[in-house]
């Protein structure tokens, strides 16, 4: 399966977007953010690619900060 994740600038950012993408009933996880990409605050979410679009959509209705959305192979 793929996979995207989600890299973040701050933790509260990556907790709040958690909260939000799991009362909208998808299917993410926290995870420390693998070696090869960077970020500022250390976590990022985790989730399928076919939900990218509805990631997407409640991230920036919520208004969250983001740094990018990256493919993710597992």
């Amino acid at each position: 399966m793929d996979y995207n994740i989600v890299l973040f600038h701050n933790i509260s950012h990556a907790l709040k977007s958690e909260k939000l993408l799991k009362a909208a009933g998808l299917a993410i996880k926290l995870i420390p953010v693998p070696k090869e990409l960077s970020a500022d605050c250390g976590v990022c979410l985790l989730f399928p690619h076919e939900q990218q679009e509805t990631v997407t959509h409640v991230l920036l209705h919520n208004r969250v900060e983001i740094q990018a959305i990256c493919p993710f192979k597992s």
